[in-house]
């Protein structure tokens, strides 16, 4: 496995991927809690703030949590529904983790009185 790309180096742009950690340890969930989510309105091109709780039970893999950061930087220029960009996201890091189970769940503020939860969920969530 590679070093870690990110970890302890100055880094000025999103990323496509996040560097792993290596895992050899017994079954655990890991649980990140991203408080500062931003993504774009693809309608009114207007920032929208939410929660992001992304949920796994590794297999091999870490995901090392600067590299999270920078990854989920990405979404403030991208403009998508919130639905999808939870739906993208639990897709993507499915792809490069390759966890046993990972759920991601986005609570967005509210926009017109109407407040917003979604997730996504992949793999099988062991017993």
């Amino acid at each position: 496995m590679n070093e870690p790309k990110y970890l302890g180096k100055p880094v000025n742009r999103p990323i496509e991927a996040v560097d792993l950690i290596e895992w050899s340890g017994g079954p655990i969930e890991v649980r990140l809690d991203c408080t500062e989510f931003t993504a774009i309105c693809p309608v009114t091109r207007q920032p929208d703030f939410g929660r992001l709780v992304i949920a796994y039970v590794p297999d091999r893999h870490l995901v090392e949590t600067k590299s999270l950061k920078l990854y989920l930087w990405k979404y403030r220029d991208e403009p998508a529904f919130n639905e999808t960009v939870v739906d993208r996201i639990a897709g993507e890091l499915f792809e490069q983790i390759r966890p046993r189970w990972l759920r991601v769940e986005g609570v967005f503020q509210p926009r017109g009185g109407i407040h917003v939860t979604a997730a996504a969920e992949r793999g099988t969530r062991p017993a």
